[in-house]
C-alpha cells in the first residue's frame, strides 16, 4: 500500500522546500519529487548533496542569489520555469528552507498561475525551526516565550525599516533571517527602542550541517563578537530569553 498518491505531471512545476541544510530533514514528498524531476532549478543555500538524489538524466540548473554577487534575477527565474513547463517537462524548483518563508515562493507561483502553469507546493523545514532545534534553542517555552516572530533583515528596496517597537515585547522570541551584515543596526535599534542590553542573543552559522557553529552573547556585546570572529553566511540571529537554555539543551556538536 502506498503512503500517498504521487503524481508529478509533465508540464507542471513543483515548488519544493529542501530544509535548512541537513539532507535528512527532507520530507518524503520532497525526496520523491527530486527523484522524478526532469529539470531542477536550485538555489545557493541548498545543500548540494541533495542534488545527488536526482535522476542521472535530470538537468540541474543553478539560479542562486548570494549577497551583492552578480546573479540571475527573479523575473528570469520565473520565465525559465514557465518555458520548461511548456516543453512538457516535470520542473522542480528546489529551495533551501521553506519556499513560503522569505523564499519568494509566493512570487513564483503567482507568475505560474498567471500563465496557466499547473503547480504544487511542498513545504520544507524553515531555517528558524531547523537551526534553532540543532542549536538547542527552543523557539517557544512556557517559562520564557509565548510567541515567536520571523523577520527578514532586508526589505525588497534594500532597507531595514522595520517596526522596532513591536519587537520589544516580554516573552517573545525574534528570529532574524539574513542578518549577518545588519547585526550592528539591529542591536542598536532594539536597544534604542527599549530592549534591555543583556537580552540573550545567538548566531547560528551554517545550521544543521557538520559545519554548524553557534555563538551566544548579549544584545549589547554582539557587535563586538562579530568584529572578533570570522562568521560566514548563512547565519541566523535569535533574540530572546530562550537563548539562555542552549547551554543546558545543546545536543548537536558545533
Amino acid at each position: 500500500m502506498q503512503l500517498f498518491d504521487f503524481n508529478f505531471d509533465r508540464g507542471s512545476v513543483w515548488l519544493v522546500g529542501a530544509g535548512p541544510g541537513d539532507p535528512g530533514l527532507l520530507s518524503l514528498l520532497a525526496y520523491k519529487s527530486i527523484k522524478k524531476a526532469d529539470v531542477i532549478f536550485y538555489d545557493a543555500l541548498l545543500n548540494e548533496k541533495i542534488l545527488y538524489l536526482a535522476r542521472s538524466k535530470a538537468r540541474l540548473i543553478y539560479v542562486g542569489k548570494r549577497g551583492n554577487k552578480k546573479s540571475i534575477n527573479q523575473l528570469e527565474i520565473n520565465n525559465l520555469l514557465i518555458n520548461e513547463a511548456k516543453k512538457n517537462k516535470r520542473v522542480l524548483r528546489l529551495k533551501g528552507g521553506d519556499p513560503f518563508i522569505f523564499g519568494r515562493g509566493g512570487e513564483e507561483i503567482e507568475t505560474l498561475s498567471d500563465n496557466g502553469i499547473p503547480f504544487q507546493v511542498v513545504p520544507g523545514i524553515t531555517a528558524a525551526s531547523g537551526c534553532a532545534s540543532y542549536a538547542g534553542i527552543p523557539l517557544t517555552h512556557r517559562n520564557y516565550s509565548q510567541s515567536c516572530r520571523f523577520v527578514t533583515a532586508h526589505l525588497k528596496d534594500g532597507s531595514s525599516n522595520l517596526p522596532w517597537n513591536e519587537f520589544v515585547v516580554e516573552q517573545q522570541t525574534i528570529v532574524f533571517y539574513m542578518a549577518l551584515t545588519s547585526v550592528n543596526h539591529i542591536c542598536q535599534q532594539l536597544i534604542v527602542h527599549g530592549m534591555r542590553e543583556d537580552m540573550p542573543v545567538a548566531l547560528v552559522e551554517r545550521g544543521t550541517t557538520p559545519e554548524q557553529k553557534v555563538y551566544t552573547t548579549s544584545l549589547s556585546k554582539l557587535p563586538d563578537l562579530i568584529n572578533n570572529q570570522e562568521i560566514h553566511a548563512p547565519t541566523l540571529m535569535i533574540v530572546g530569553e530562550v537563548v539562555s537554555l542552549r547551554e543546558k539543551l545543546s545536543w548537536f556538536g558545533d
